[in-house]
Parts: C-alpha cells; sequence; structure tokens
C-alpha cells in the first residue's frame, strides 16, 4: 500500500551492533506502513549528524553505544528536534539508563532481547502520535493562517471598537500588539474623513462601481498620509474612513489632512470634508481624538464640504451668544402671513446673517434645530390660512431634510427660502381670488344702483372696506378707478336706453341725474355725441 506524504513518516536506526541495525532497518516491510527508513548509524556522534541532516519523525537508537551513549544524544536531539519521537533499546541491566531516557523526553524503550513483532508495534504507535502530532500542527497552522488572513478586519473591528469606548491601558496595549498594528503606541492624532454629498451623488450606483470609488478614494488617502508620516487608514462606514496617525504637533496634522483634502480634489471625481481631533497619548484616549474629529466634521455643516475642520480651532474659543431672538422669528413670521415674501425673506437672511457673524460659529446642531423650528413654523402658518392636504407636501419636504444625514447650512436655508416663497405665493393668490370676488360684489352692487348717485363711500360701507383700502383694490383689480367705472356703465346703459327709444329726460333720471342738461353734457363728453346726434346716429331718426 502507497501512503500519501503527508502520512508518511522517517525513521533513523542507530546501534553500535551492524547486524541489529540491519534487521531493523531491512527486515520490516516498513513501506507498508508508511513508514521510510530514512538512514542508519553505528555509533552516537554520526547519528546525531545523520539526525540533524534527516530530521526524522521517529530514531530507534541503542542505550550504549561508542563516542556518545544513547542519553547524550537523546538530549541533544530533543535540543533542537523536541517532536521527534525517540524509542530506546536497552538490556534489562540498562533499565535505569531507559527510565533515564524516558525522563530526558524519550517517547519508549524496548527491552534486549527483542522481537521485530515489539519493534513494528512500538514504532507503529509513534508514528501514530507523529501523525496526531502533524494533524494538530496542521490545524494550528491552518487557524494561524486565518488569522493572518482575517488580521485587516481584525484591526479594523479593534480600532472602531477604540474610537468608541476608553478601553483599559494595560488591554489595549495588549491586543495592539498582537494585532500587529503599525503605530508607536503613544501620541495619536484621529481624524476622520466623509465623502461629501455621498447619497445623492452615488445612491443609484452600482455596488461595483461604489466600491472602486471607495477603493481609489482609499488608495490617495494611503498615499497621502505615507508621504508624511506612518498612519493607520480603515473605513467606517459607506462614505467616511478613519484615520490614526503619530505624533503630538498639531500643525502637522493639519498639514497632513489638508494635503488629504486637496489629492483626493485633484486625482479623483469626489471631494471629501475633514475633521481633526486633538493630539491624546495613549491608545486608550483614542476615543476622546475621534469625539472631537467627530465634532469638528460637523462643522462642514457651514462650509458644504472639500476642507478641514480642526477641533482646535473652536475648542479654545469662547462660546458668545446666540443673536437668534424672539422678535426676529417673530418679525419674520408677521411679514410671511402678510404674504410679503421679499420681506419674510429678508428677515430670514438677517436670522442666519447674525449667526454666522459669531465667533467661533454656533454648534451646527444649534443652527440646524433653528432651521427646523422655523420650518416647522411655516407649516404651522399655512395651517391657520390653508387646509392640511395643502400644506402636508410643505412638512414632508421638511421631513425628508430632517431625515437626511447631515445636511448643509445651504440645504436648510434653501429649504426655507422654498417653504416661504411657496407659502407668499399661496397667500397672494388666495388674496388675488377673495380681492376679485370682493370688487365683482362691489360691481355687481354698481350695477344694480346705477338710478342713484353712487359714490365711494356708499359703496365701500357696502362691503365693510375702508375707502381708501377700496379704492386701490378696485383699481388693482378692476384697472380703472371707481369713478371711471361708474361712469362707463351708466353710459353704456344710457346708449342702450336711446337704442331703445327712451326719452333723454327719462334716462336722465333713471341714471340718477337731476338736471337733463347735465346728463346731456356728461354723456358728450364719454361719446362725443349729445345723446340726440347717438340716437340719430344709429336709428336714422
Amino acid at each position: 500500500m502507497e501512503y500519501p506524504e503527508d502520512r508518511t513518516v522517517k525513521i533513523c536506526v542507530i546501534d553500535d551492533i551492524k547486524s541489529v541495525v540491519d534487521m531493523i532497518a531491512r527486515k520490516p516491510q516498513w513501506q507498508e506502513y508508511g513508514i521510510e527508513v530514512a538512514g542508519t548509524a553505528l555509533d552516537g556522534e554520526e547519528g546525531l549528524q545523520m539526525v540533524r541532516g534527516q530530521k526524522p519523525d521517529i530514531v530507534l537508537t541503542d542505550i550504549r553505544m561508542p563516542r556518545m551513549d544513547g542519553l547524550e544524544m537523546t538530549k541533544a536531539i530533543l535540543e533542537f528536534a523536541p517532536h521527534c519521537k525517540i524509542i530506546i533499546l536497552s538490556a534489562y541491566s540498562e533499565f535505569s539508563y531507559a527510565q533515564q531516557a524516558i525522563r530526558l523526553g524519550a517517547m519508549d524503550f524496548v527491552k534486549k532481547p527483542f522481537s521485530l513483532e515489539e519493534i513494528v508495534t512500538v514504532v507503529l504507535k509513534a508514528r501514530e502520535l507523529c501523525l496526531q502530532e502533524r494533524e494538530e500542527q496542521e490545524k494550528i497552522m491552518a487557524m494561524k493562517a486565518q488569522i493572518k488572513e482575517s488580521l485587516p478586519i481584525l484591526r479594523q473591528e479593534y480600532l472602531t471598537f477604540l474610537m468608541q469606548h476608553r478601553a483599559t491601558e494595560p488591554g489595549a496595549k495588549a491586543r495592539w500588539e498582537y494585532l500587529g498594528i503599525p503605530l508607536a503606541q503613544e501620541n495619536f492624532t484621529v481624524f476622520i474623513v466623509e465623502i461629501d454629498h455621498f447619497a445623492g451623488k452615488y445612491g443609484m450606483q452600482p455596488v461595483q462601481e461604489i466600491e472602486l470609488i471607495r477603493f481609489s478614494l482609499q488608495n490617495i488617502l494611503e498615499e497621502t498620509i505615507l508621504a508624511w508620516t506612518q498612519g493607520v487608514l480603515f473605513r467606517e462606514a459607506t462614505n467616511r474612513y478613519v484615520c490614526i496617525i503619530n505624533g503630538d504637533d498639531p500643525q502637522a496634522a493639519g498639514q497632513i489632512s489638508e494635503a488629504c483634502c486637496a489629492n483626493v480634489s485633484r486625482y479623483s471625481r469626489c471631494t471629501v470634508s475633514i475633521g481633526v481631533g486633538l493630539c491624546v497619548a495613549a491608545i486608550h484616549e483614542l476615543a476622546d481624538s475621534y469625539a472631537q474629529a467627530l465634532s469638528a466634521l460637523a462643522y462642514h455643516f457651514y462650509t458644504g464640504g472639500n476642507a478641514v475642520y480642526s477641533y482646535a480651532s473652536i475648542v479654545h474659543k469662547p462660546r458668545a451668544a446666540s443673536h437668534y431672538s424672539v422678535a426676529a422669528e417673530q418679525e419674520f413670521l408677521f411679514a410671511l402671513r402678510s404674504g410679503n415674501r421679499e420681506k419674510s425673506q429678508l428677515v430670514l437672511q438677517q436670522i442666519f446673517d447674525e449667526l454666522l457673524q459669531l465667533d467661533p460659529l454656533p454648534a451646527p446642531q444649534y443652527v440646524e434645530n433653528i432651521g427646523y423650528e422655523l420650518s416647522f413654523k411655516i407649516c404651522r402658518v399655512m395651517l391657520e390660512l390653508f387646509p392640511y392636504e395643502k400644506v402636508q407636501p410643505l412638512e414632508q419636504q421638511v421631513n425628508l431634510l430632517k431625515n437626511r444625514l447631515h445636511p448643509s447650512l445651504q440645504e436648510i436655508r434653501s429649504l426655507l427660502e422654498e417653504l416661504c416663497a411657496e407659502s407668499c405665493r399661496w397667500i397672494e393668490e388666495e388674496r388675488s381670488v377673495e380681492s376679485t370676488r370682493i370688487i365683482q360684489q362691489a360691481k355687481a352692487y354698481i350695477c344694480a344702483n346705477l338710478h342713484t348717485s353712487l359714490t365711494l363711500e356708499q359703496v365701500a360701507k357696502q362691503i365693510n372696506l375702508s375707502q381708501g383700502y377700496f379704492s386701490n383694490l378696485f383699481k388693482k383689480v378692476a384697472g380703472i378707478s371707481f369713478q371711471q367705472f361708474v361712469m362707463h356703465e351708466k353710459m353704456e346703459k344710457a346708449k342702450t336706453m336711446l337704442i331703445e327709444g327712451l326719452q333723454v329726460q327719462e334716462i336722465a333720471m333713471e341714471l340718477g341725474y337731476e338736471h337733463r342738461r347735465y346728463f346731456s353734457e356728461v354723456f358728450k363728453k364719454y361719446t362725443d355725441m349729445t345723446p340726440s346726434e347717438f340716437k340719430i346716429s344709429y336709428l336714422g331718426r
């Protein structure tokens, strides 16, 4: 039977009696047992040299030999080949030596005289042990290979953990060393790199395209960092990387992150925003630098991207009191209710301009909350004037942006401006419809009362408006003044009555003119003809 190489073991036979060596080496059919005789020797020194060269799995050796006995050789072999299985051949009188060899690490012994069956039995026992150990070693090697293959993932998982939690210092260092993280164990700066507008630009791209973009950016970032210092970069999210570098110079950390930002913009179709934390001394403090980098990253709310923001630029500045006031909000909402788009957007701009003049800038979350608060107040004002079904799309616009991760200041301002413009347009349209209705009502009243001496005051009172407002509204909607409209309606009715054959005196009385002559003068001024001339021109008499 032929055994595969991984199931074959090698044996060396060492004895000062040549016939014994030949018998053990040649008589049994070792190949049938998966055993290869790698070599033989007749003394200890020669045997030790052979074992060093052949590296057998099993050594079968006499305890008593010239130049180097079995005990000395056993000790020497186990020093450089601790897994070698040594079987001692000893006479009964040498039993104490055999026991000593066992204590040194020999596997077993066979008493002289022995039979070949005894030799085969003990060698096969050694073979099984060799194969078991080989399998165990293979498992260990496979596990080591798997761990080595998994190291990048294990490192990322551990570094991600360190970003979120303060670990104990001794435990952190031990794990750091075990994972072979290629950084010194002190003085760190963390910076976070986020791809700008990722969802909007790449949300609909195929997975392969997104992965290619992420891989490309990671290469650019790693090469940029390596040009300055040693660093570890890992992905934290689909659109975000975290970098850890050694060093306690904040200026150097700023230069590295600026270079990363510039190179991504130069060598890819993307731009990135970077937040830089402060330097921390130890591994277990990395979470502090990460939290600072995250806070700094939030300030890209103001920049819109493609820039670096350092926590150092905000941490040491005293926080200014906010200039956002209830009075400004009330002024904005009043302008909105009145439908004055220009005024409401001007007040809106002033609110944000005052916030942006603060040094340091207010926390992005604070400004973001102001934006959403104003947005929902616009919706509430609209609900006072319009049914919910009409206002609901405005609320949906607000919620859509509110559910977005890290919207920019510009996006929030654009939302407010759109809501403001739409609301004012609705109010203007509603006002226009209502104004038309009012003026139609006024016109109907005028036409029904042409027999009276109609006055502006009389008609304004009839529709519950002030004279001044009614006069302006009438001209805006009708396109002519109140007096012009009354004159037009009276004269057009006079024409109809003349054609119908009524007398001038009757017509004058019907239209509220006390004197026929005055009516005739007004009619001529309006038509360039006297009533008689007009009648002749139509009736021929």
